[in-house]
């Protein structure tokens, strides 16, 4: 199978990524191929760092060329294609799924991308508050609190906190404040990155701290899930869902790099 018949058939183009779990068990439905090159490799071409495999150029879904601006980015990829042993695993490959979206989908909708990332922030996960218990409350407050009032302070907006399910609708000032913001990411592969992200932790805010280096990658993870994580402290953690953790951590930690380096 050539390097094209293999992304044609296993990519992932569009805006959206695949859940994780979704993605994993559909590669275990379908016939996984063998690997076809010896060497993946970065290779610099015209001004982009392309993912060769035996010296040819990958190609996405919609066949173009498998490069990006990044070198950081680049080396990741053709690690992952590198990594892959005597099968090839599109669910062990999360990197490659994302920037095959980035060039065949973001690259064309980008200010729909955008948009989505805004409408996010009207909603966002860390301005819902828990009304109890009070250990829980106390968490969210020491944890998300100060994240929220470095970001207002970079972008010059105050959000609206909510406690429960009740919906609080954000000012328009600080909506306007973030999309500046978002309109600032570089499009595709960027862009691409903090739209998984904010898929990922539900959260807008968290993903422009993340941009704004006033965050870093581990404890974004860990404030996204500091409800989660004070819930599996008193009733444990079954397996499945310790598996479905660490396929989204994995997904997430691709995201990261796209956001911050491409």
């Amino acid at each position: 199978m050539s390097t094209d018949d293999f992304l044609a058939r296993f990519g992932s183009p569009g805006q959206r990524q695949p859940d994780p779990v979704a993605a994993a068990q559909q590669a275990m439905r379908n016939p996984l191929p063998k690997r076809f090159y010896e060497k993946a490799e970065s290779l610099e071409r015209d001004g982009l760092f392309h993912v060769a495999l035996d010296g040819r150029t990958a190609r996405t879904p919609a066949r173009k060329p498998l490069a990006v601006a990044s070198h950081a980015v680049a080396q990741a990829l053709a690690a992952e294609w590198q990594a892959q042993k005597g099968e090839i695993d599109p669910a062990r490959m999360p990197m490659t799924r994302l920037v095959n979206s980035a060039l065949d989908g973001v690259a064309d909708q980008h200010e729909a991308v955008r948009a989505e990332i805004v409408r996010y922030a009207g909603s966002d996960a860390l301005c819902y508050r828990a009304g109890e218990p009070r250990e829980l409350v106390e968490r969210q407050d020491q944890i998300w609190n100060p994240l929220i009032t470095a970001l207002e302070s970079r972008i010059g907006g105050r959000f609206v906190m909510a406690q429960g399910v009740v919906f609080a609708e954000q000012p328009q000032a600080v909506l306007d404040a973030v999309a500046k913001r978002v309109a600032a990411i570089p499009a595709p592969v960027a862009l691409a990155g903090a739209h998984n992200v904010m898929t990922l932790t539900g959260s807008t805010i968290l993903t422009l701290a993340l941009a704004e280096g006033l965050i870093d990658a581990e404890a974004a993870w860990a404030a996204a899930h500091l409800d989660e994580d004070y819930q599996i402290g008193i009733w444990g953690q079954d397996e499945e869902a310790a598996e479905r953790r660490v396929l989204r951590r994995k997904e997430y930690d691709a995201a990261v790099l796209l956001l911050m380096q491409g």
